[in-house]
């Protein structure tokens, strides 16, 4: 099953699957612009709650969601984890030469929220609808046609390479390499495997771009791709774009008022 088949089986049969890509993408915008522009903590519960809402209707499982979410919050997990004890003044508790300070808590707390709410907004909203039907919408909100295509074929080509790992780690197993057990061996055989991964890939990608050139691709613009019935707004889709721009516009004047 590909990826946008996926996200299209876990997001069937609920409201917020069944509207437009380009209003969900333009209230997301909005919305992730009101979030980052938070510098309150006071405002961070209303955050969570809208967040939170949206993530109710999207009809998302919270298996999907956790797995998407899982990568994204390793890479700020160490920030978080450093900030509140570098910065500030106003010591809370002092142990063995490390002292965790108000400010830095505060601001670990804002960022980790601010980031939440953005990251899990931007999961529910973009994956309600599948990746392809995404990027036609922004192709309809005036994205170039020659992004439009190179993030078609970059989808596409995520896809040949994870059944090319497959694959190759397939062969592996079968010859007795055990991935998980850690050995200097081990690390040089996945090396090896990374290494033909890549080349591969290379010389792939090298053959594809060469037929393209040779059946002409660049020397026109690209097919038009705003004609789709998946793109036909109606009072729904505006609802739900007031609703978000809303929210965004409250927020971001609770911001101003704080």
């Amino acid at each position: 099953m590909t990826l946008s088949a996926d996200i299209k089986q876990r997001a069937r049969g609920n409201w917020l699957s069944d509207r437009d890509p380009r209003y969900k993408l333009l209230g997301l915008l909005g919305l992730a612009t009101a979030f980052a522009l938070v510098n309150d903590l006071r405002l961070l519960p209303l955050m969570l709650t809208i967040t939170l809402g949206l993530t109710a209707i999207s009809g998302l499982s919270a298996p999907f969601i956790l797995r998407r979410l899982r990568y994204p919050s390793l890479l700020l997990l160490a920030l978080l984890l450093t900030i509140p004890f570098v910065i500030g003044e106003t010591a809370l508790l002092s142990r063995g030469g490390v002292t965790l300070r108000r400010e830095g808590l505060e601001a670990a707390i804002l960022i980790g929220g601010r980031f939440f709410s953005i990251v899990l907004c931007a999961l529910v909203l973009l994956n309600s609808s599948p990746l392809t039907a995404n990027i036609k919408a922004l192709r309809a909100l005036g994205l170039p046609w020659i992004m439009v295509d190179m993030a078609l074929l970059v989808l596409r080509y995520l896809q040949v390479i994870g059944d090319d790992l497959g694959r190759m780690r397939t062969a592996m197993a079968s010859r007795g390499f055990n991935e998980r057990r850690f050995s200097p061996a081990g690390l040089k055989n996945l090396g090896w495997l990374t290494g033909s991964l890549l080349l591969r890939s290379y010389e792939r990608s090298d053959w594809i771009y060469r037929a393209m050139r040779l059946r002409g691709y660049g020397h026109q613009s690209g097919p038009g791709l705003t004609a789709s019935p998946l793109l036909q707004g109606g009072r729904l889709d505006y609802l739900l774009l007031g609703l978000l721009l809303g929210l965004a516009a409250l927020i971001t004047l609770f911001t101003l008022l704080l």
